[in-house]
């Protein structure tokens, strides 16, 4: 009985989170935290439930209202749906573990207002991954992208100022996205994606839906901050406080590219798409991004503005996977969106560790002293700094790996060598931080210890995150073989 609900429970779980966050801060000013973690964990059981189903018994689709599709809105749970949703639930529900203690020092006031519209952007997002319809959508990236303004909005004044600037890039890029959808709903009467998807079968692509997969293109462009459309990212996940962008880094950008592969790969004509070189252009796009974002991480002073700098190159690699339209790119694409998630969010709770414990977030400032205060963050920090390399056996070799073998596939040698020039890169910035973590000299005033519990909170789910690196490495092919290949009717 509930496996027919199961797209929609996802969903109404994180807004269900949210309407009772004013009850909750009545009660209790950590009951929103609580609410929160229950929240997400809750959403995640029903998100693992729905990816365990679907594997067993298939796609299960939803009527909203009992309005049957096209006329109808319909949420679908499938191999690729499920899969995301889980990385999204399991990131989120580390995540708001770990924020208690961060939220009270960054956020002023109660943290009602802060965890009502974290469960609002985990609503949302859940809810991009789950539909079926293409409007539908562009409601949901509504909703997540407003409370993610809030989210990396609240603190400092600079951080305001940065989340305005990514509020009028965001607004852009949804409104790209809503133009795009209504060119295609004047030529094709639809809007529900299996419907359009068999019009398109039937008449290809007209010069106006050519023009609105245009559109789409560029609108989700910029929700993943796919170069050169990234502008608003660094800024954003500098300024903004860190279980903000512990939150959003992870899992904001990777929807975006979830909803590429989506439309690429299941909605839009494959042939069409392939006269028109959009993957090509991906490809090219995402491995200019690789190099660039690298090289901009490189002189950076603040290891957070170094990581959104980094970001910048770990999206490219999706969307160079995506564009390869392989077998491999395919698998490569959607493993790195996993790996990415628990990779940024490790590094980015380092970094609030380091903020709650007083030592400050600029790479000049670290010393050895951080690696006796701190042995357990120092240590998910190298985890996660390799992995990022991409040495094995930690996840992001694999990824990377089966990136290599698309591009050797289809004899794109440029692409191989963006790859290992960027890990060579990666090695360049992530060592230095370890050497000063593990070698560098100086002695630093020992911080004030916060409480055995506020400290089991911090460290508890870095850890956490640290060694699913090393998990996720040592059981890819798992991954792989039962949840990734299910999906490759998606791919050309």
């Amino acid at each position: 009985m509930i496996a027919q609900h199961l797209p929609i429970l996802v969903v109404l779980t994180f807004f269900a989170g949210a309407l009772l966050m004013p009850l909750a801060g009545l009660l209790h000013r950590r009951a929103p935290w609580m609410v929160a973690v229950c929240t997400c964990f809750t959403a995640t059981l029903a998100a693992v439930y729905a990816l365990l189903h679907v594997a067993a018994e298939g796609t299960v689709r939803y009527a909203m209202g009992g309005w049957r599709p096209p006329i109808g809105i319909e949420l679908v749970a499938d191999p690729l749906s499920t899969f995301v949703a889980v990385v999204l639930g399991l990131l989120s529900l580390i995540v708001m573990v770990h924020s208690r203690e961060p939220v009270e020092r960054e956020i002023e006031g109660e943290p009602i207002t802060y965890y009502a519209s974290a469960m609002l952007l985990l609503g949302g997002l859940s809810g991009i991954v789950m539909t079926g319809d293409l409007f539908n959508l562009y409601v949901f990236l509504e909703i997540s992208s407003l409370a993610s303004y809030a989210l990396l909005g609240c603190g400092s004044a600079r951080a305001s100022v940065s989340a305005f600037r990514y509020l009028m890039l965001g607004t852009l890029g949804a409104s790209f996205y809503l133009i795009g959808v209504g060119f295609m709903f004047v030529d094709t009467g639809s809007l529900n994606m299996a419907d359009v998807t068999a019009i398109f079968a039937e008449t290809g692509l007209t010069p106006l839906t050519t023009l609105a997969v245009i559109f789409i293109l560029v609108g989700m462009g910029i929700k993943m901050a796919l170069l050169p459309l990234h502008q608003w990212l660094p800024d954003a996940y500098t300024y903004a406080p860190a279980t903000s962008t512990a939150l959003i880094a992870p899992i904001g950008t990777k929807v975006a590219a979830y909803v590429l592969i989506r439309l690429l790969y299941e909605v839009f004509p494959a042939e069409a798409i392939r006269h028109l070189h959009l993957l090509d252009v991906i490809a090219a796009l995402g491995a200019v991004g690789i190099i660039w974002g690298s090289v901009m991480a490189l002189p950076q002073k603040n290891i957070k503005r170094m990581l959104a700098y980094s970001s910048v190159a770990q999206i490219g690699y999706i969307a160079l996977g995506i564009g390869l339209g392989t077998t491999y790119g395919f698998i490569g694409a959607i493993l790195h969106i996993l790996n990415h998630a628990c990779m940024k969010g490790c590094l980015f709770m380092v970094t609030a560790n380091l903020e709650a414990r007083g030592k400050g977030i600029r790479i000049d400032g670290l010393t050895a002293e951080l690696r006796r205060e701190m042995p357990v963050t120092a240590a998910c920090f190298t985890i996660a700094a390799i992995s990022m390399i991409g040495l094995p056996p930690t996840a992001g070799f694999f990824s990377k790996w089966y990136l290599l073998l698309g591009s050797y596939e289809e004899g794109r040698w440029i692409y191989i060598a963006v790859i290992l020039i960027s890990s060579l890169l990666n090695a360049v910035y992530f060592f230095r931080i370890i050497e000063r973590m593990y070698l560098g000299g100086g002695e630093e005033a020992p911080a004030q210890a916060p409480s055995p519990r506020g400290t089991a909170l911090l460290i508890g789910p870095v850890l956490a995150l640290g060694l699913s690196l090393i998990a996720l490495g040592v059981g890819n092919l798992l991954i792989v073989n039962y949840f990734i290949l299910p999906m490759l009717p998606f791919a050309p």
